[in-house]
């Protein structure tokens, strides 16, 4: 979590830069490449992808050699959205961290803490799934439960709970920003965790609504993910510095400590 924390200050910046590459192989070579160029400098995180890799012939070894261009200041979370318990869960963290080099991933929380704890080793940073951007037309992260509030408030609770019983690694939570009242609820609830946040641009949530309801007092705690916006951008580079700026922004409006 240092190298996390020690990025978004010397950048003074919260963009996670979203690597979801689309295109031919030969094409998307070079474009990962361009596009971590470009956009290095204004990158608190870069978040590949697992499965617009893994649906490549080369894929793993392509994911390997991104991951390795990536300067060492800056952390990698793999997004794999893995979900499963543990000796499984273990193979998957071993993967993330020492076969791709990894600072970070993604986990499904359904199956309870056993998806989380493995992949909590000290140092390295786990965001959990709470509330997705997606719009399901069968869904379950509102469901109520008996006991009070819904599945995704529970999936937060759960990380929450985890995280303060494993202080050497960092849990974090994935909120989407297509429910600003959801986030702000999050929030109350979990006041000191970082939230990895999708959602903004194609997927239309709104950035200053966003932040308004998720920015700790400290003026940071969120990761805002562009990944769309950023890739099919003709400067992925200018993109970049664009929503860093509007982030900033934002944060010495909404946050106390940046007025």
């Amino acid at each position: 979590m240092q190298k996390l924390l020690t990025r978004v200050q010397t950048a003074n910046t919260l963009l996670c830069v979203g690597l979801d590459p689309t295109g031919d192989d030969a094409t998307v070579a070079r474009r990962l490449h361009e596009v971590i160029t470009e956009t290095a400098p204004y990158a608190a995180a870069f978040k590949p992808n697992l499965a617009f890799f893994l649906s490549r012939e080369n894929g793993v070894a392509l994911l390997q050699e991104i991951v390795r261009s990536i300067p060492a200041d800056i952390p990698v979370i793999l997004d794999g959205k893995f979900g499963d318990i543990a000796n499984t869960a273990e193979q998957y963290a071993r993967f993330a961290y020492d076969i791709v080099g990894a600072d970070g991933v993604t986990v499904n929380p359904y199956m309870g803490d056993d998806t989380i704890r493995p992949f909590a080793r000290p140092g390295k940073m786990v965001f959990s799934l709470a509330k997705t951007s997606n719009k399901p037309q069968h869904g379950l992260q509102d469901a109520a439960m008996t006991r009070g509030g819904s599945i995704s408030d529970w999936a937060a609770r759960l990380a929450r709970l985890v995280d303060e019983e494993m202080p050497e690694s960092t849990i974090g939570l994935v909120v989407g920003a297509t429910e600003p009242a959801t986030v702000s609820k999050l929030r109350a609830a979990c006041p000191e965790q970082w939230f990895l946040v999708p959602g903004i641009g194609v997927q239309g949530g709104d950035l200053s609504a966003t932040l308004r309801a998720g920015l700790r007092q400290d003026g940071s705690g969120l990761l805002i993910n562009s990944s769309r916006g950023i890739w099919q951008a003709k400067d992925a580079g200018a993109a970049a510095r664009e929503i860093k700026e509007q982030i900033n922004e934002f944060r010495s409006v909404t946050s106390p400590a940046h007025a």
